[in-house]
């Protein structure tokens, strides 16, 4: 089988404009705001010639902010879930699971102040993106600790929401305060839903 090598770099053009994009969207939402960000101003940002190298790739904000979210959420999925999987018990795994959420927003601030961003625009894409505002994965965990008789009776939903609700607020909490200790942000938490769910010494 013959491999047409122009293609394959025509391609690989492709995909490195297409990440340059994305980046350069994200540092100028990141520093101006959602509604700054026009493709002038991201093709300013990201050293382009015409808006139209933007446009040839995205064929419009909406599908530029929805590749934004979704690379960042993908990120956020992959580090976390490396976390989580190399856990045993379902203690562990929510620990690793708060631990890693709060490590990778102190890490990547700037992608998450853009989500953040985003989301107070109301321009966040609807689809699997927006997973997180019903954290399935933390019920999972949650209920298997419960079946484990690891932990105690409780609605799995209610708990689950209040963990991912106080882990969303770090980037909240990093615009007022940016010199937050997050290892201790995330050792309050853990020690705060370790105490909520574990079961009582009979």
């Amino acid at each position: 089988m013959q491999v047409d090598l122009r293609r394959q770099g025509r391609t690989a053009t492709a995909g490195k404009r297409r990440a340059q994009i994305i980046a350069a969207t994200i540092a100028l939402v990141a520093d101006e705001g959602y509604a700054q960000a026009s493709f002038a101003r991201i093709a300013e940002r990201a050293g382009l010639s015409s808006t139209r190298l933007i446009s040839y790739h995205f064929a419009g904000k909406a599908e530029l902010v929805a590749a934004v979210v979704e690379h960042v959420v993908t990120a956020l999925g992959d580090a976390v879930g490396a976390r989580v999987r190399q856990e045993r018990s379902s203690a562990g795994r929510l620990r690793a699971y708060i631990e890693g959420v709060v490590e990778f927003t102190d890490a990547h601030r700037t992608e998450m102040r853009t989500l953040l961003q985003i989301l107070l625009a109301g321009a966040f894409p609807p689809g699997p993106a927006l997973d997180h505002a019903v954290p399935g994965h933390v019920v999972a965990i949650l209920r298997q600790g419960q079946a484990d008789g690891e932990f105690r009776d409780f609605d799995p939903t209610v708990m689950a929401l209040a963990v991912q609700r106080s882990v969303d607020a770090l980037p909240f909490v990093l615009q007022g305060d940016p010199d937050l200790d997050c290892t201790a942000f995330a050792a309050e938490l853990v020690t705060l839903f370790a105490l909520a769910t574990r079961r009582p010494a009979p």
